[in-house]
């Protein structure tokens, strides 16, 4: 008998969904590059939380020319993989959030562009001042997490359960901490090198369609596992409350 298994599935955005870091090439754009390069070090070096992160590259702009700023992010490309495993997710019934540490105003936009702006997604947000100066806020804040602006663990275990296995894709630094909560974990660049480092179990990807290669050989096997780490994990974060 084939596993029946229900897959969780949770994207980053930049750099997984998008070809390149749009948050970041956006403050190197419009910026101050070298500040912002200052900036984002210091948070890589957990020297900073992301909170602060935005908001001391928000203020590196300095009179922002909106229609600039708009056709920048315009052309911001998706991964060409990405469009076709969104409808193999819907094929095959597997729920798919997009969870980012960036900002609604980029995502959205680009989102909205491709047509697929009926995604689940969850991120910080940005508004304009009167001046047209960046605004950051975090709504998915977590009291104890020291690290992150929007706590992508938390959407993790308020949208699976003990009954699903939960998929998180990812690249980068904010990946870190919601890829361990994860049975199955899909990586590269610096996600990648910090599983490698921790010894957590991953399966490298280069595109989407490897992605949906793997799941095929999981969603087809006669018995599924989760990953041990991570319900041990889990298990201490519902006992907390």
């Amino acid at each position: 008998m084939l596993s029946t298994a229900s897959f969780k599935i949770f994207i980053d955005f930049d750099g997984t969904i998008t070809v390149r870091d749009v948050g970041e090439e956006i403050f190197l754009q419009f910026g101050n590059p070298q500040r912002a390069k200052e900036i984002v070090r210091d948070w890589i070096d957990e020297k900073i939380n992301s909170i602060k992160t935005w908001e001391l590259l928000c203020k590196t702009v300095q009179n922002l020319d909106i229609n600039k700023f708009n056709s920048f992010i315009d052309s911001m490309c998706i991964s060409s993989t990405f469009k076709t495993f969104i409808d193999y997710c819907s094929l095959n019934d597997f729920q798919v959030w997009v969870l980012s540490d960036g900002l609604d105003y980029y995502i959205n936009r680009i989102l909205s562009r491709e047509f697929m702006n009926n995604l689940t997604v969850y991120s910080n947000k940005l508004t304009f001042g009167a001046n047209n100066e960046l605004v950051p806020s975090f709504p998915f804040t977590d009291e104890e997490c020291k690290f992150c602006a929007n706590c992508k663990r938390n959407h993790i275990l308020e949208h699976s359960s003990d009954d699903d296995f939960s998929v998180y894709i990812g690249d980068g630094y904010s990946d870190k901490c919601p890829a361990q909560f994860c049975d199955f974990i899909f990586a590269k660049n610096s996600l990648l090198k910090y599983c490698e480092k921790n010894r957590i179990m991953y399966f490298p990807f280069n595109d989407f369609n490897d992605i949906m290669k793997k799941l095929d050989e999981l969603k087809n096997k006669k018995r599924l596992r989760k990953r041990h780490q991570a319900v041990l994990k889990r298990r201490e974060i519902y006992m907390q409350g």
